[in-house]
């Protein structure tokens, strides 16, 4: 099988175009599936049934799983939601509903077999206050429906001079889908994922309820469904908390061929103050030094990088970050300095980018747009995201990006490896994360072929059975499991309490069945 990169992108886009339609062809939607009184309800004209709503939703960024759903709700208020789920839930069999954002889910989490799949982004057009999005300079928070995207609420914000404090990566993701998750990326070991930074939600339950909750009020609903995986409601609002933003950044990267070495001065940075962002990441010596998510070399700087590579196999990239407006523009090349003592990085290779605070937050979009132009965003996607615990992060060093990844040559996508700290996560809410005061977030985002996915699989697969051998006892974070053993597993002591909310809060099972937790259960 051709490399992705040397396939023409019109074949591929043609393929993708033509898997999909050979997909839901034969599979086309029948209103049969859902109950005929259906029709009668005031949101039934917002259903929609042709291939192409149908298409949309029967698919998600992996590419990987295809659910045909029976209808696609194109809500144009919250009350279409509200009395859709209601409907479900008055049927002598409920049917699924599931809600979809932006569609970056990689396992079919966003997908609902023979049910209703609602599209979140159609309220985007018809919010009724025109954007979804409204700033309190004098409160420091924003009230955000859940349909939002990401890069709109930092656009917002910055009008006003503030942003958010916790990101994702990749900001063309909608805030309910990534609250629903976790949402973290390199502030995070300082403000905790995004869903530590949320003050208030508005949610609407399995049960068709809809609720304002906080820690304050009703304060169970708040906390299942900040990372609960969209199965106890789906978010409309969210309250998140602002500060004053930055104008600039000083962007870091020290390149590193001893992996212990590595992790400790990543461990020693995120303890030190004055430290806004800090991520790693690995090179190997049969891929580029620049991939999509990030061509950060200059093309000397990259043949430099290259004969490195060639003496150490692989290598481990320290990415730190300095923020900075006018009135710390003096001080930050010094402030960059006094960071960077005591570490023991490879001499001479440290490399510095200067960007505005907006496009830094916003770096991966240029990687996207690159993929889109050559056809290769719209390929399978079998990404694994673990969290491992800094007691067993040097076994799995060894035994999963030496042994595996390393040996096999088969990964060509971003490895990413920075230290999260467990102290700025509530364990009250859904989310579960190793129990050790730190831990590694490790990002495997493989993107393979049509043809050849399920070999990157079976690597991911491996590699869980390499971690489950050793006992080292991370977690999947974006978890996809196939049984009900394995999720109680996940869970861990936080089950029970998971089920009494389930039973709380969508008794009848409606909402998110592509998780497939309670459909074994």
């Amino acid at each position: 099988m051709a490399s992705p990169s040397l396939i023409p992108a019109h074949f591929i886009v043609f393929f993708v175009v033509s898997r999909l339609m050979s997909i839901i062809g034969n599979l086309r939607p029948s209103k049969n599936s859902l109950p005929c009184e259906i029709d009668s309800l005031g949101v039934h004209a917002k259903l929609r049934y042709d291939l192409d709503a149908i298409g949309l939703a029967s698919t998600d960024y992996g590419n990987i799983v295809h659910e045909i759903p029976s209808a696609v709700l194109y809500p144009t208020s919250i009350d279409d939601i509200i009395e859709l789920i209601k409907f479900s839930n008055e049927c002598p069999l409920p049917f699924n509903v599931a809600a979809r954002g932006h569609g970056h889910s990689v396992r079919g989490q966003a997908m609902a077999h023979d049910g209703v799949v609602v599209n979140m982004l159609s309220l985007k057009k018809h919010y009724k206050n025109g954007n979804g999005i409204r700033v309190s300079t004098s409160g420091n928070y924003a009230d955000v429906g859940g349909e939002q995207l990401w890069i709109d609420v930092l656009n917002a914000t910055l009008e006003h001079g503030l942003a958010p404090l916790s990101w994702t990566d990749y900001l063309y993701l909608t805030v309910g889908g990534t609250l629903s998750n976790a949402g973290f990326s390199g502030q995070t070991f300082l403000y905790g994922p995004q869903i530590s930074n949320v003050l208030e939600l508005d949610v609407i339950t399995g049960k068709g309820d809809f609720m304002t909750c906080s820690k304050d009020q009703n304060s169970e609903l708040f906390y299942a469904v900040l990372g609960g995986l969209g199965l106890f409601g789906i978010i409309t609002r969210a309250r998140i908390v602002l500060a004053k933003a930055p104008k600039r950044v000083k962007w870091v990267r020290m390149i590193y061929s001893d992996f212990s070495i590595f992790t400790r001065d990543q461990e020693h940075l995120i303890s030190t103050k004055g430290l806004e962002y800090l991520e790693g990441s690995l090179l190997m010596d049969y891929t580029p030094a620049n991939n999509w998510r990030s061509s950060f070399f200059s093309p000397s700087n990259e043949s430099q990088i290259i004969s490195l590579l060639k003496k150490h196999g692989i290598l481990y990239c320290l990415d730190m970050v300095k923020y900075y407006d006018d009135e710390t523009a003096n001080s930050v090349d010094k402030d960059v300095q006094m960071l960077q003592e005591g570490l023991n990085f490879i001499p001479g290779f440290t490399f510095m980018r200067d960007e505005t605070y907006f496009d830094f937050l916003n770096r991966v979009r240029r990687g996207e747009i690159t993929l889109k132009s050559k056809g290769l965003w719209d390929v399978p996607n079998p990404w694994l995201n673990l969290l491992v615990p800094k007691s067993r992060i040097l076994d799995f060093n060894a035994g999963v990006f030496v042994d595996i990844i390393h040996r096999q040559k088969k990964t060509t996508g971003p490895l990413l490896v920075f230290p999260l700290t467990k102290i700025v996560w509530d364990d009250k809410m859904s989310a579960v994360v190793p129990d050790e005061d730190i831990f590694y977030s490790v990002g495997l985002l493989h993107s393979g072929s049509f043809n050849d996915w399920q070999d990157l699989d079976n690597q991911n697969n491996e590699i869980l059975e390499f971690c489950d051998r050793a006992g080292i006892k991370m977690k999947q974070y974006l978890p996809h499991y196939k049984s009900k053993e394995e999720w109680i597993k996940h869970f861990g002591p936080k089950w029970n309490t998971f089920q009494e909310r389930k039973a709380q809060f969508d008794p009848r099972m409606i909402l998110s069945p592509g998780q497939n937790i309670f459909n074994y259960v």
